[in-house]
């Protein structure tokens, strides 16, 4: 074949594949945008708020990441944000070909009047089950059913065995959906490890709020009381 010709649909190809992924950010957006309007919601198709500069694991990841489409307001009369997340890892073949692979997230930012430590609960896989192996543990519990689902992170183990009694291990254990989250300061971070169109938040902020309502009180009485600098935070 003519290699002016390969070359010239070469540049279609990634005009079409370009326009395609333009059409269905564009449409993204207009959903975003419609469910806000129905839900009394502000929405912003950057992030005005640094949400991506809060201290959590998930927003460390990656070589590249990026907080957008984001919604705000208040749900059930309590300050919510949903939002899309993504971050990419940069690779390079044997040929020196650089390329990128994308995760995505939709996520849900609420705040608690604590300052907690730094604690991720997240699933285990087949990846967290080889570091596991390797040496590599994560916080157990009592539940071996609970241990088998889920993988907790938090460097202050005694604040860990607080948050997650026997009540939120039910409560976790009974999720219909692969719901993560993570929690430091005042703030309580909640996603799902996929792309989900604005109609299906509700049931994401829902969930988030629900997770708020399940935190110990005994985590709340170790750690809720100095609140002063995450409240600065949020100002």
């Amino acid at each position: 074949m003519d290699p002016v010709l390969i070359f010239i649909l070469g540049l279609l190809g990634v005009a079409v594949v370009g326009g395609v992924s333009w059409y269905l950010a564009h449409k993204r957006r207009e959903a975003f945008a419609a469910f806000a309007r129905s839900h009394g919601m502000s929405y912003s198709r950057q992030d005005p708020y640094g949400t991506i500069n809060l201290p959590f694991r998930l927003f460390t990841k990656g070589d590249g990441r990026r907080v957008e489409n984001v919604l705000s307001g208040t749900w059930r009369d309590h300050p919510v944000r949903a939002f899309d997340y993504w971050y990419y890892e940069e690779s390079t073949d044997s040929e020196g070909h650089r390329s990128k692979t994308y995760y995505r997230f939709t996520c849900t930012l609420l705040d608690i009047e604590a300052a907690f430590p730094p604690l991720a609960i997240t699933r285990e896989n087949v990846f967290t089950r080889m570091a596991d192996g390797l040496g590599f543990r994560d916080i157990e519990f009592e539940s071996p059913e609970f241990n088998k689902r889920f993988q907790v992170k938090a460097k202050d183990r005694q604040f860990a065995y607080a948050f997650i009694d026997g009540r939120m291990m039910t409560w976790l254990l009974g999720l219909p959906r692969k719901w993560e989250f993570e929690i430091v300061g005042a703030w309580i971070l909640a996603y799902e490890k996929k792309r989900m169109k604005p109609e299906e938040f509700p049931p994401l902020i829902e969930m988030a709020l629900a997770f708020r309502q399940q935190v110990p009180r005994a985590a709340l009485s170790l750690y809720g009381q100095d609140v002063s600098s995450s409240r600065e935070e949020r100002a």
